[in-house]
């Protein structure tokens, strides 16, 4: 991802076209959740790693394709509505998943199968109805990831976002990886038939956060919502080791809603702030850079958890306050 995503962001920058590519990540996404299960263990975890790259690379694609399916006055509501139904796919995903084991007593095989052709029916609109804007500037120059970092440093206020962001989806990437299941597990005892329902309930509310943190984007501006959610997820994850310290667990159930409003919220308006700052001919290229913090930050984050909790024995309350910080960090860094 860290080197293919501004590759090829600024390749559809030259070209004009990321519908093509668009396709082929896409269908490597698609077969390789197709063939998840049909090989050994060794096997499929290497098709889910082609598969993420595929996803991911596509994202970055995708983000870039805001200009050409929203005005400048419509792009917060469009990025908005793109987060809120991003998520109501979550809860097709999972439902479908159900509806394989559950209701036609099948497997995991099975389960893949179903979800890579749900994967092709839900991706064929954008390739039908999606028109794109044609190239701002056709120069030739070199596109890569040292190429991408240089024409950044160029952009006012590109860097200080692109930390910014990398502070903030640390914790964020690092909670939604697994890490608050763990957490309210461990430490609040919940069971794990309560923790998928708390996961539905966070995911019911980050669909209407995407709703919501577009219509704000439009009203206050990409920076000034970003930072607002990002103080609404600092509160999220201290009510959570709250609930902890004085035996609270009731209170997760508030904190799941709230941090699946700041969930979708978050993704609604830094997306919109990224091409608010991005000069319309390397669009593509720098969401690639975007993407990049994301990959870096999913990285980090459990390395983070896994210092603080394992290696120096601190244990996860101190585990959730350091993300904390790291978002609070973010949303200094973003004061300018």
């Amino acid at each position: 991802m860290i080197f293919l995503a501004p590759w090829i962001g600024g390749i559809t920058d030259r070209s004009g076209r990321r519908l093509p590519w668009l396709a082929v990540t896409t269908g490597v996404a698609v077969v390789t959740t197709a063939l998840l299960g049909s090989v050994p263990l060794f096997g499929s975890l290497l098709l889910l790693a082609v598969g993420l790259i595929g996803f991911n690379l596509g994202s970055a694609l995708y983000d870039a394709l805001l200009p050409s399916v929203s005005t400048v006055e419509t792009r917060a509501r469009i990025s908005g509505m793109g987060v809120g139904i991003g998520y109501l796919g979550s809860f097709l995903g999972l439902g479908l998943g159900r509806f394989v084991l559950e209701v036609l007593d099948g497997d995991y095989r099975g389960v893949f199968v179903s979800l890579a052709g749900a994967f092709v029916l839900f991706a064929v609109p954008i390739f039908v109805w999606v028109k794109e804007s044609p190239p701002v500037n056709r120069v030739e120059r070199p596109v890569g990831l040292l190429a991408a970092w240089r024409a950044a440093r160029s952009v006012p206020g590109m860097v200080r976002f692109l930390i910014g962001r990398f502070l903030y989806t640390d914790a964020i990437n690092t909670l939604i990886g697994g890490f608050l299941a763990l957490f309210v597990i461990t430490e609040l005892g919940l069971s794990t038939s309560a923790v998928n329902t708390l996961l539905t309930i966070a995911i019911a509310a980050a669909i209407a956060g995407g709703f919501l943190g577009g219509r704000l984007t439009e009203i206050w501006g990409p920076r000034r919502s970003l930072r607002l959610v990002l103080l609404l997820w600092a509160a999220a994850i201290i009510a959570g080791i709250l609930a902890a310290v004085f035996d609270l667990p009731d209170l997760v159930w508030i904190v799941g809603v709230v941090g699946g409003v700041a969930l979708g919220a978050t993704w609604a308006s830094d997306r919109v702030l990224m091409l608010e700052l991005s000069p319309p001919d390397r669009v593509g290229e720098f969401y690639g850079l975007y993407a990049i913090m994301g990959r870096f930050a999913t990285i980090l984050g459990p390395l983070l958890w896994a210092l603080i909790v394992d290696v120096l024995g601190l244990g996860r309350m101190v585990a959730m306050a350091a993300l904390a910080g790291f978002v609070l960090a973010g949303w200094w860094v973003l004061r300018r």
